[in-house]
């Protein structure tokens, strides 16, 4: 199993910058890829990006250009580095893990971190 703690989320004002962080432990040698994903009131949770444990990313077309994501395997952290942020993102932030451990993958996820963005 994996476990997963995100922290960084708050209120800020259209334009400006955010850090989250995902802190990650547990079986961390069955990791396949790190994610962030985010989920508006009323709305389905989506991916925003991911990072695989050989640092190849990918980015939802609404992050690219303002969000960046980072591992820091040493201190098994992943990050999100959000500029420019707009009110449309703001969402409850969730960090994720891909797994797989003999052959089956299993995914897990954090508790969430609220990004609220004032216009």
């Amino acid at each position: 199993q994996v476990q997963l703690v995100e922290h960084g989320g708050d209120l800020v004002q259209a334009g400006a910058s955010l850090k989250l962080s995902c802190a990650y432990s547990g079986s961390i040698s069955t990791i396949n890829a790190l994610a962030w994903y985010r989920q508006a009131p009323g709305k389905d949770r989506e991916l925003v990006a991911s990072i695989t444990k050989g640092g190849r990313t990918n980015y939802a077309d609404s992050a690219k250009g303002r969000f960046t994501i980072s591992g820091d395997n040493t201190k098994h952290y992943v990050h999100l580095q959000m500029n420019s942020l707009k009110p449309e993102d703001t969402a409850v932030y969730y960090c994720n893990a891909d797994t797989t451990w003999l052959g089956s993958n299993a995914e897990y996820w954090g508790q969430g971190t609220q990004v609220t963005v004032s216009s």
